[in-house]
């Protein structure tokens, strides 16, 4: 609509498109909830009470709020292409994201960037992104791709791009790395947020991080670390996805003072639970379910995060803003029930209506670059003594430690009886032939391997195992399938899930990479693993900016020190 067709429809001087009745109407703005009419036009909020209309559609007072946001997603962890995943989680009432394509970036760099973009047109969905501030995220990785600000400065104009996304090289900011100040630099200019990304951060160095225009963080673990770095100005992001799992420890930071500068974001979260538990609904949920008031945890999904990133046109129920609706029957216990896209009803009972038209799909290129080179696992014996990582459940953080080595005809090998097993990296963007090797403890498999070319941050080929051979077996079936993960044993391919965009997603419905990788997940169980998904916490043991111990192509890195060291020590 014209400007002038706007204020014509809201002073009811022509005729709405459909009148919402008998809705109780959740205002994010006065956390008031009132029994009301909603007259939307072409797509858009024009006014409340009596109007004439095309349609009127009775709500039975049941609730209304806005369409969810999401704060900080990567697409990319649903495994599956904008196109099915807007179609998973559209029936859970999320009308807008905000994602960071920080995974395609680093495998296929600026196209990357590019193909989210055209991959994100005529959704049933409002699709903004962040861009992307560190790729490579460090220098002790071979990534796919490096975009400097210079690069960055083709997409800041875009009216997509809301913010710089999360600044994981927290040490590049407190040292000053030009580089980095000049990407910051960039999204001051634009006038769009820097989000942050800065785990374990305190004191001094985190006041440094924040002078530097750093405003939100989503990887608070703890409710003492989130009001730091609230009581410091920041914006908290609270994260619920599969790998990291924060909302209960961060609850008590939340109050009707404080409300206003958190919000919820699921940042990776798995194809089944998306499917099984939903999207930023299941957080409004549980956040209810541990005592915050409903329409705060309603205003932290909606009005909160579009407050931040500056979209004026979401996030609320309001003359001028997009009817993006979600309805339901019980404040307590929220199920979605219906939504609403631009005032079109796209989803109804959790399921998207099958009216609503899927755009054609963008064209992808390959991305498994490894080269013919030996696969070799072996590690020979140096010392008695090895570094360690040790995975904390339900968390992205590890711990490390020194061991006793298993040496086996002088090769050092794993440990099955006390849970500590091989793990490596393959690089598999420039065939460099580098293969990063180490020890791990907490996967608790008995007998094959798993892999994934699904590898924070670079993406390169991570595999654990507990023998070369089916390491080996593993890493040749996520090469063949052209990306994606595979599980082996006794030397056999057990279970594979493609993944050929990019190495990262499927063009599947998102139902059927979840039984693909259902079967995954059941096959590494049949191995002894007891973690809820290996998969996903295998995914972030070669991210080199969260603490403490990870692995690359090029080694351990120590994310304290943030330095390569020696798997062996004296």
């Amino acid at each position: 609509m014209t400007l002038d067709e706007i204020i014509k429809s809201a002073k009811g001087e022509k005729e709405s498109d459909i009148l919402l009745t008998n809705a109780r109407i959740i205002n994010v703005f006065s956390g008031e909830i009132v029994v009301g009419n909603i007259a939307i036009a072409d797509g858009y909020i024009v006014g409340f009470g009596s109007y004439s209309a095309k349609k009127t559609v009775d709500m039975k007072k049941r609730f209304v709020c806005p369409g969810f946001v999401d704060s900080h997603f990567h697409i990319e962890s649903s495994m599956a292409c904008i196109t099915e995943f807007a179609r998973a989680v559209i029936p859970f009432g999320t009308t807008t994201v905000i994602a960071d394509p920080h995974e395609i970036a680093n495998v296929l760099g600026a196209d990357g960037i590019n193909y989210m973009l055209e991959s994100s047109k005529n959704q049933p969905m409002n699709i903004y992104f962040t861009l992307p501030s560190c790729v490579p995220a460090t220098d002790m990785e071979t990534s796919g791709a490096r975009l400097g600000a210079d690069d960055l400065s083709l997409f800041m104009g875009d009216d997509r791009i809301v913010a710089l996304a999360e600044m994981m090289n927290y040490p590049g900011v407190i040292y000053r790395d030009p580089e980095v100040l000049k990407k910051i630099d960039l999204a001051k200019a634009h006038g769009k947020p820097v989000d942050g990304h800065a785990p374990g951060l305190t004191g001094k160095d985190l006041y440094a991080y924040i002078a530097a225009g750093i405003s939100s963080d989503h990887e608070c673990t703890t409710a003492r670390e989130a009001k730091e770095k609230l009581d410091a100005g920041m914006h908290i992001m609270i994260r619920e996805g599969t790998a990291a799992k924060n909302l209960l420890s961060l609850i008590p930071i939340v109050n009707e003072r404080s409300s206003s500068r958190i919000m919820w974001c699921t940042d990776d979260r798995h194809p089944h639970d998306i499917l099984e538990e939903g999207h930023i609904d299941s957080m409004v949920r549980k956040a209810v379910y541990r005592g915050i008031d409903p329409v705060i945890a309603i205003q932290m999904a909606t009005i909160n995060p579009a407050n931040y990133f500056g979209i004026s046109d979401v996030g609320a129920i309001s003359p001028g803003r997009r009817a993006d609706l979600v309805v339901f029957s019980d404040l307590h216990s929220l199920r979605i029930e219906e939504v609403y896209y631009g005032g079109v009803l796209v989803a109804q009972k959790g399921k998207i209506l099958p009216g609503i038209k899927k755009p054609a799909p963008a064209a992808f290129q390959p991305s498994m670059n490894v080269g013919n080179k030996e696969i070799d696992f072996s590690i020979p014996a140096q010392t008695k003594r090895l570094r360690v990582i040790d995975i904390i459940p339900d968390q992205i953080i590890t711990n490390q430690s020194i061991v006793e080595a298993v040496v086996s005809g002088n090769k050092v090998v794993s440990d099955i009886t006390l849970d500590i097993l091989k793990i490596a990296v393959v690089e598999r963007h420039t065939s460099s032939g580098n293969i990063g090797k180490g020890f791990v403890r907490g996967f608790g498999l008995k007998r094959g391997a798993l892999s994934s070319s699904v590898a924070h941050d670079s993406h390169n080929i991570i595999v654990v195992g507990t023998n070369d051979e089916d390491m080996k077996a593993a890493v040749e079936a996520v090469i063949k399938i052209g990306g994606g993960l595979a599980a082996s044993c006794d030397n056999k391919i057990c279970a594979t899930l493609p993944l050929p965009i990019a190495g990262l997603m499927s063009q599947e419905p998102v139902y059927a990479v979840r039984e693909k990788l259902d079967k995954l997940l059941e096959v590494a169980r049949g191995f002894g693993t007891s973690l809820n998904d290996p998969f996903m916490t295998l995914s972030f043991l070669a991210l080199p900016v969260i603490p403490e111990l990870k692995i690359t192509d090029k080694g351990l890195v120590d994310v304290k020190r943030f330095c390569i060291v020696p798997l062996f020590v004296d």
